[in-house]
């Protein structure tokens, strides 16, 4: 049976990438121009990684959903935090030096702390976005919020900055790499030795941040 992409993502780019998420799920690349037959053939040729690589993933990276009951834990700027159930509440989901969430809304758990996550990451990193851009000069244009599992930011060619909600369970040393990540692409649109160079001229530590992600980034998830 052939296999097919759960997301197929055009741009700019020269060649076809695939790139198999922390889930399993099965993201595909591709310039502009090519054709999906194409990228159909280019698929099935490299079927047997595509399959070998979701397997791997899957048993390194187990999914473990939330239940959204007392005492189970939540991320928010780099620290877990309790969440305890309360019979009735508005706003559904609360937070103050942890989470309270009514029962009533117990059943769609993943939905209201997803709305949650998403005003504040909208919040801090439009915050930080502003600070880092009046403080070294750039000026990006509009910022967005998706729900991308591990593609963390981007900037297109127009300047719009977007950033996976995700990041805010995130500590906030964390964000503010992938902050002045997407900001130095407005200078620097590949991640050429020239792009580092503008990033660690500004975050001189982003190493380690840039770490911190790789090894920790499978923690963002509800």
């Amino acid at each position: 049976m052939p296999i097919k992409a759960d997301k197929l993502i055009r741009s700019k780019r020269r060649t076809i990438a695939l790139i198999i998420e922390r889930d399993g799920s099965f993201t595909v690349r591709a310039p502009m121009r090519a054709s999906h037959a194409a990228i159909d053939t280019f698929i099935q040729e490299k079927s047997d990684w595509i399959i070998r690589t979701r397997e791997k993933t899957k048993s390194v990276h187990p999914v473990i959903r939330k239940q959204y009951v007392d005492g189970e834990k939540f991320l928010f700027l780099g620290s877990a935090f309790e969440l305890k159930l309360v019979r009735f509440q508005k706003p559904l989901l609360c937070f103050d030096s942890g989470f309270s969430l009514s029962q009533a809304a117990q059943v769609k758990g993943e939905l209201v702390f997803t709305h949650w996550y998403k005003a504040r990451a909208l919040e801090i990193i439009s915050e930080r976005v502003r600070l880092y851009s009046e403080q070294y000069n750039f000026s990006p244009g509009q910022i967005k919020i998706s729900s991308a599992k591990t593609r963390w930011g981007s900037c297109s060619s127009k300047g719009i900055l977007n950033f996976t909600w995700r990041l805010v369970m995130a500590p906030l040393e964390v964000i503010d790499y992938v902050v002045l990540h997407e900001l130095a692409h407005l200078r620097v649109k590949n991640h050429s030795g020239e792009f580092w160079k503008v990033v660690e001229s500004i975050y001189p530590e982003y190493k380690k941040q840039r770490k911190w992600l790789r090894e920790n980034g499978e923690k963002l998830s509800l």
